[in-house]
């Protein structure tokens, strides 16, 4: 496309990056009936796009300055780029072509203290910048995603109805929110994926308890997660693996899962999410632990030579019933995972604390309803719990959730058990399993870890008779000689 027809013609909605995630957000925009402005470092790209797509509203451009020409104002200009260095190039080589009120939004994976940094700085300069998660993948992107943006809210009104349109839509609405200023759309998008990690995980060991305990084959296992798919764990991961363990190999006509190396890896917002909950001491075991499996998983030579010389339980119960397996590993699945999101939600409000952002996390529950990898049909509950109080501490304390952990746990605790005899792995549902017990435990032995610190690093600690006194020390070596 020609410069002067480029400038003849305005877009209502700009697209930098036309990746496999840019190229279909592009598309749903203009499906929803705003013309879109697109541009791509590599121009034949730009080229190909266009003319697959002859019949649609869609401006090619060349050149940066031909690309902001060719957008009504306020500017309102998405890029879908790697992230990290070339989300700052752009900023870069863009912001001298925009005018006050120019709204840019960075919607890939970036660390959400870079996105505070690029907010203030466009900020000084009259830009309105955002950083806004997009969770759905392609088809999400094509036909309606969950979108977390952050920035300014006065901005956000200029973009609203074009997100709004292009959002997933559940019987809740689209699924799209304002989040929060600044960072607080990327903090969002990285826990999300944190709670990704551990949904993945927890689903793998279910996994792995059924056909290593009871043998089960892939077809069975299809059959199986379709049944869980049908009730509390109806979700998108939950129905993808139940159609993953009906793909036949067409060369060898075995399940492709099987054939399937098992080293999983890993793009970095998961590791984001275990750093920033350090950083911020909010437990989130089950979310590390995927994490950590995920990394031995890696390391696949040296656990083909371990396996050859470490051994593990040599007599195992063998007559375990089929029927009670399948059940327990179904509600020790549905019992860790609300102990994952409950970890997670909880590492969002204290993100909110920290920078004052106001995140609704009943808000955020109802957007991942739909459009998302994690969309689940009990994200409704969460959504309902924090309806009932805004401020709930924690999921487990929701009197509906506390109940299904009552009446789950003894399940829950058989299957880990289970696996636990068997020496099968299954860290997720242990560490979720111990989340549990350590949240409802009145007294907790770390009364011992710090009468530790106190003695070898006189790090003080506090008495539980006498409150008043603050911190104090104990010479516990001297004490001992008395």
């Amino acid at each position: 496309m020609s410069s002067s027809s480029a400038k003849a013609k305005q877009g209502q909605f700009g697209m930098i990056g036309l990746g496999v995630m840019g190229r279909n957000l592009a598309l749903n925009v203009e499906e929803h009936g705003f013309p879109v402005t697109v541009w791509n470092l590599e121009s034949e790209w730009v080229d190909s796009f266009i003319s697959e797509n002859e019949s649609k509203q869609l401006i090619g451009t060349k050149t940066l300055e031909e690309f902001t020409q060719a957008l009504e104002r306020p500017r309102r200009i998405m890029m879908m780029i790697k992230a990290g260095a070339p989300v700052d190039i752009t900023i870069a080589n863009i912001k001298a072509l925009l005018e006050e009120g120019d709204i840019l939004i960075d919607g890939g994976n970036s660390f959400f203290k870079d996105t505070q940094r690029r907010e203030a700085a466009l900020r000084e300069e009259g830009l309105n910048f955002f950083g806004s998660g997009v969770s759905g993948g392609e088809e999400g992107a094509r036909n309606g995603p969950s979108l977390m943006p952050g920035g300014s809210r006065e901005a956000y009104e200029h973009v609203r109805h074009i997100f709004e349109a292009i959002a997933a839509k559940t019987d809740s609405g689209p699924c799209v929110t304002y989040v929060g200023p600044d960072g607080a759309g990327h903090f969002v998008k990285m826990v999300h994926n944190g709670i990704e990690y551990g949904d993945m995980q927890l689903i793998a060991e279910a996994y792995d308890i059924l056909r290593n305990v009871l043998g089960i084959g892939a077809e069975d296992l299809g059959r199986i997660f379709d049944e869980w798919n049908g009730g509390l764990l109806e979700s998108f991961l939950i129905e993808t693996t139940a159609k993953i363990f009906r793909v036949k190999d067409e060369e060898t006509g075995k399940p492709l899962v099987d054939l399937v190396l098992d080293k999983a890896e890993q793009k970095g917002t998961g590791k984001w999410t275990a750093q920033v909950a350090l950083d911020f001491g909010v437990p989130i075991p089950t979310i590390a632990a995927a994490l950590d499996s995920r990394v031995l998983s890696s390391i696949k030579e040296e656990r083909l030579n371990a396996s050859e010389v470490i051994k593990g339980p040599t007599e195992t119960p063998t007559d375990e019933d089929k029927e009670r397996v399948i059940t327990a590993v179904r509600d020790a699945l549905y019992a860790s995972k609300i102990c994952s999101y409950a970890q997670g939600l909880n590492l969002i409000r204290r993100g909110s604390e920290e920078f004052n952002w106001g995140i609704d996390l009943g808000e955020m529950a109802r957007i991942w309803k739909g459009g998302c990898i994690i969309r689940a049909q009990f994200l409704d509950t969460i959504m309902k719990a924090y309806n009932r109080r805004a401020d709930l501490p924690n999921l487990l304390l929701d009197p509906e959730f506390n109940e299904w952990m009552q009446s789950s746990q003894a399940n829950w605790r058989y299957a880990v058990r289970t696996a636990q005899d068997r020496g099968i792995p299954v860290p997720a549902m242990s560490a979720s399993l111990a989340y549990f017990d350590s949240y409802r435990t009145a007294n907790l032995p770390q009364n011992l870890t710090q009468a530790q610190r106190d003695y070898f690093g006189a790090h003080t600690y506090e008495r539980t008779d006498h409150p008043e006194q603050g911190h104090v020390h104990t010479d516990w070596a001297e004490s001992i000689l008395k």
